[in-house]
C-alpha cells in the first residue's frame, strides 16, 4: 500500500477537511484520507492513484496542492 503525503492550502475549518477528505476518498484507489487542518497535511493511502488525480480532487473541494 502507498502513503503519499500533500501540502493543501486554504484549509480554515472542520468543514475545509470534510470537503477534502470526501472528494480525495472518490479517487479510484484511494483507500484512506487524513487531514490535518492545523499544517494543512493530506496524507493520502492506497493503490493506483496519481498525484494528479489527487490534485484534481482536492481542486474540485476548492482548494489548492503547494507541494
Amino acid at each position: 500500500m502507498a502513503i503519499k503525503n500533500y501540502a493543501v492550502e486554504g484549509m480554515t475549518c472542520a468543514h475545509c477537511v470534510a470537503s477534502v477528505e470526501e472528494e480525495v476518498g472518490e479517487v479510484a484507489g484511494v483507500a484512506g484520507v487524513d487531514v490535518t487542518l492545523e499544517t494543512g497535511a493530506v496524507q493520502v493511502t492506497g493503490e493506483g492513484f496519481t498525484d494528479e488525480d489527487v490534485k484534481a480532487a482536492v481542486e474540485e473541494a476548492g482548494y489548492k496542492v503547494v507541494s
